[in-house]
């Protein structure tokens, strides 16, 4: 289930530690004021794929294409268009395909007059391996970071949407390819393939056999989405199309699950949850039911193998469920109903463990999502308590500091639910716990703490003796003179003595 396909094409450089690269963030947003739960908007992930035959010629290390002048281009587009014989023409292509490998040779193309012309004609020939060539070098054009060369394909765009519903599987997938990587780098792109249909032609593709058109389907829609007009302009076209529906099939855990279009098709779903345009339309369709299934299939998974890339698919995962549930259509759909409380917890601390030992800084995603379980759920707090995970998650606090204000987060989740909580976490190590993050230094660890044991002193009296006993009261005096802390601490003081 966790391998990867082989293929002839194939996006270079791009094993698991390649997608590992690609797909880690900067860490993490903050929790916020509060403990309700909350939403997250992460930054874009616009890296660009680029296809490349597995040639022996071309795999070779000290084999390095020359850059090509503007007689040469000239050249070889002629020998393409007008040679005697097939093999001369895909000669030619060929050889313009890697010289367009260097950023100066697709600059001298796109000043040219009338290369694009001449290419989207070799495009559109009635011999495949010449049409294959053109697409190639359109691909590597595509793959340059200058806005200028992607608005130059601009004519070859309805051609490559038009071939989507071709019969050749590598054909289609180097134009998904092509397609994503111009997506990303202009929004007159853009622009041109939404009349041009390029929603209706990759609901199309989804139900495609094959899985390397699959993937690079998520990928290409997966650069869709992440457009900054998508909100307003893309997203409300997809979801009326069938695409959500067939996305989260594709996420369905079993047999069929391939982890590498599940990867992209979990990414294509975290954003459009982020745009917010229709959250409750995704949860009707059984995202909630979807997205736990796989979070058990994946802590499973953990327990099988050492690593196969698992957190490649986790991290998506985790961001698309703690999102769905700051919906309010959650309640009104019986969305909490769709998570099954005790496996879906417990799923969740077997990646906590995994995330620790193998990817700490995945465990913000994990605890995220723990906080909004926990938010406005006592079925999932008495969860939490009940599998006597409280040790273990105490056990996450010196990761770092965000980390300790997650977890801290998610035990006020818990104290808040009333006395029958609070007596359940004590006693224990939570006090100790408590003391030792009342040492830290940064502000927002310490106020969380506060804010725990406000609650543990609010509802657990007889915490307040054995804190002065540990020489609690010396710990607050600490934070006395900070401003941002200075009024909890003379409370709790205040309290502490009183009781």
């Amino acid at each position: 289930m966790w391998s990867r396909r082989q293929g002839r094409l194939r996006p270079t450089v791009c094993g698991v530690e390649e997608l590992r690269r690609r797909r880690r963030e900067q860490e993490p947003r903050d929790l916020g004021s509060g403990r309700p739960s909350h939403a997250r908007r992460e930054q874009q992930l616009v890296s660009k794929r680029l296809l490349r035959e597995d040639a022996p010629e071309e795999a070779g290390e000290g084999c390095v294409a020359a850059i090509l002048g503007e007689a040469e281009v000239q050249q070889f587009l002629r020998q393409a268009q007008r040679g005697t014989e097939e093999k001369e023409r895909e000669g030619a292509l060929v050889s313009l395909r890697r010289g367009l490998q260097h950023p100066e040779t697709q600059q001298t193309f796109i000043q040219l007059e009338g290369s694009m012309r001449t290419l989207v004609g070799l495009l559109t020939s009635n011999q495949a391996l010449l049409q294959l060539e053109a697409a190639r070098c359109l691909h590597e054009l595509s793959h340059s970071e200058q806005s200028t060369i992607a608005e130059a394909c601009l004519p070859a765009t309805s051609y490559l949407l038009t071939y989507l519903s071709g019969h050749s599987s590598d054909f289609i997938e180097l134009c998904l390819y092509t397609l994503g990587n111009l997506i990303v780098e202009s929004e007159a792109v853009r622009r041109q393939l939404l009349p041009q249909g390029i929603v209706p032609a990759l609901a199309a593709c989804i139900q495609s056999p094959h899985v390397a058109v699959l993937e690079a389907l998520g990928y290409a829609l997966s650069q869709l989405l992440q457009a900054k007009e998508a909100p307003e302009k893309i997203i409300p076209s997809i979801l009326a199309s069938t695409l959500p529906q067939h996305m989260l099939q594709m996420l369905q855990p079993g047999p069929k699950l391939n982890p590498g279009v599940a990867v992209e098709f979990a990414w294509c779903l975290h954003y459009i949850i982020c745009s917010q345009v229709s959250n409750p339309l995704l949860i009707g369709h059984g995202a909630l039911s979807t997205l736990g299934l796989l979070l058990l299939d994946l802590a499973g998974a953990v327990q099988r193998t050492e690593d196969a890339g698992l957190e490649l698919l986790a991290c998506p995962v985790l961001r698309c469920l703690s999102n769905l549930l700051t919906e309010a259509a959650v309640e009104t759909v019986g969305g909490q109903m769709q998570l099954r409380d005790e496996r879906v917890v417990a799923a969740l601390f077997i990646l906590l463990q995994f995330f620790f030992q193998k990817q700490p800084s995945l465990l913000p995603e994990g605890l995220w999502l723990l906080n909004n379980l926990t938010a406005n759920s006592p079925s999932f707090c008495t969860s939490l308590l009940s599998l006597d995970l409280i040790k273990p998650l105490l056990q996450l606090l010196p990761v770092s500091n965000v980390v300790s204000v997650m977890v801290l987060t998610v035990l006020c989740n818990v104290a808040e639910k009333g006395p029958a909580y609070c007596q359940r976490l004590w006693p224990g190590p939570l006090l100790p716990a408590l003391l030792h993050t009342l040492a830290f230094s940064d502000t927002e660890v310490v106020g969380q703490s506060l804010e725990l044991l406000h609650l543990l002193f609010l509802y657990q009296p007889e915490a307040v003796q054995v804190f002065l006993q540990q020489s609690g009261l010396q710990a607050l005096e600490r934070h006395q003179e900070e401003a941002q802390l200075q009024d909890r601490v003379y409370a709790l003081q205040q309290t502490a003595l009183q009781g």
